[in-house]
């Protein structure tokens, strides 16, 4: 089994971020589930990860990982030189995450956000988590 990316189902640039990961991911790895969904909420109650987080997580193995650690984590599974970025966690997690949440406070003022979830195309609904 892949990993799971759970991400905010109403931000703009979470949105753009699903949709590249998509494009990027070619062996179809992830699985995807918006942070407002029954999956999502029934998977942060699962592993036990605060419903108040505002972050991308990753759930792999059975393992979770949250900010920076979970964005470097899932660039290591692209195709091409992608995976090169996670040479980035040898950088103190204190400094990467907050970069990280200093991002993501500004992420709704910089691109905006939706009244509604994505609604995957057909072909990528299978990947995502109902």
């Amino acid at each position: 089994m892949g990993g799971i990316i759970l991400f905010d189902g109403v931000c703009n640039f979470c949105d753009s971020t699903v949709q590249f990961i998509i494009k990027h991911d070619k062996a179809g790895y992830f699985q995807f589930a918006s942070l407002q969904s029954e999956a999502g909420q029934s998977l942060l109650t699962q592993y036990h990860i605060p419903k108040n987080i505002d972050s991308v997580i990753l759930i792999e193995q059975g393992k979770v990982s949250v900010e920076s650690t979970a964005a470097l984590n899932i660039c290591r599974k692209f195709d091409g030189l992608w995976p090169c970025f996670y040479a980035f966690i040898l950088v103190p997690p204190f400094i990467r995450n907050a970069l990280y949440r200093l991002f993501a406070k500004q992420r709704y003022r910089l691109f905006g956000k939706k009244s509604e979830c994505l609604l995957p195309t057909p072909a990528q609904r299978q990947r995502f988590l109902s």
